[in-house]
């Protein structure tokens, strides 16, 4: 176990425990076994806690110093499990040169009711499940139940999290990537090939999502990004989980989407730039695992679940990793 200590305070000072607030590594998260399934509950677990007024979210906040970095910061707050989770996290492409992840994060873990510390969590681990997550919760409605190809456009992190949540949910037998780099984009092959799928490394962006049934966009959120992708390119049936705002899709072929839905009605509503029309979003993720609006409604409905990001699922996969780490002796107290 990994644990933070401040050294100038006596033990009985320490905050949370008698001695430590422990630290969740990735190398900890990692064995933890935590399956797609277990995350989709407890994700709709506090969306549904949400409208029971025993969860809270404050909607999150960006700081773009101009630079290329973009730095974001969520809070979300639960009776039940009792906990506050906050998550900072910088995103800046100059990492690649210096030999490190681009994305970098950290989750804290308070009681709520006490306001005590819980734990410290890594948060790439907890960001690339819960987005996965957020997918799989959008997908198990909009997403036809016999998908068996994935088109990627994005080959990283958030791919490698997706290929393995809808490898769970869907039977998928085959997936197409699309990447800037030949690295990422080569190692999600090999990731599924290993999984013993077919594995095409497509040339184009229009091969990667033409035939495919369930496509993820994760592309690195860069000032003046161009759009590149056209909804009009895509099969009747599809579903898309666009974890990258639609920032890569032509705005002008959304509308061949029969039923968008977000992650969050109110947290839009406070954006400057909204990522998709308004006139164009059939609701948000609470409306739809709460029964509010419909999920897919015909086997050639052309569907997308758009989104930022919500703290919820930060603090669904949080709390998850740390009840998980307590019961299996990983962590005391």
């Amino acid at each position: 176990m990994e644990s933070i200590v401040d050294s100038n305070l006596p033990a009985s000072a320490q905050p949370g425990s008698a001695t430590s607030v422990p630290y969740l590594s990735r190398f900890i998260l990692e064995r933890l076994g935590i399956t797609t399934h277990e995350a989709v509950d407890s994700i709709e677990h506090l969306i549904r806690g949400q409208r029971a007024g025993k969860v809270w979210c404050a909607p999150k906040v960006v700081v773009l110093p101009g630079d290329e970095r973009y730095i974001m910061a969520t809070l979300a707050v639960a009776d039940e499990p009792r906990m506050v989770a906050t998550k900072s996290l910088v995103l800046n492409p100059r990492n690649r040169k210096r030999g490190i992840a681009v994305i970098n994060s950290l989750v804290t873990l308070h009681d709520s009711e006490t306001g005590l510390p819980l734990a410290v969590v890594e948060g790439n681990w907890v960001t690339a499940r819960r987005t996965a997550g957020l997918s799989a919760v959008a997908a198990k409605r909009l997403a036809r139940s016999d998908s068996v190809s994935i088109g990627f456009i994005g080959c990283g992190v958030e791919a490698r999290s997706h290929l393995d949540a809808f490898c769970d949910l869907f039977p998928v037998r085959q997936i197409y990537a699309f990447g800037r780099g030949s690295e990422n984009r080569d190692a999600l092959c090999r990731a599924a090939e290993a999984r013993g799928l077919v594995a095409i490394a497509s040339k184009t962006p229009r091969e990667a999502i033409g035939d495919a049934d369930l496509i993820v966009t994760s592309v690195t959120l860069l000032p003046n990004l161009d759009p590149f992708l056209d909804a009009r390119w895509l099969k009747p049936g599809a579903f898309v989980t666009s974890i990258d705002l639609a920032l890569p899709w032509l705005p002008e072929g959304m509308g061949a989407f029969q039923r968008i839905v977000i992650d969050d009605l109110e947290q839009e509503a406070k954006m400057i730039r909204p990522m998709v029309a308004p006139a164009l979003v059939a609701g948000d993720l609470s409306g739809l695992v709460c029964g509010e609006i419909a999920g897919r409604e015909g086997a050639q409905e052309l569907t997308a679940f758009v989104f930022r990001g919500l703290a919820v699922g930060d603090l669904a996969l949080a709390a998850l990793a740390y009840h998980r780490a307590k019961t299996t002796g990983t962590i005391s107290g």
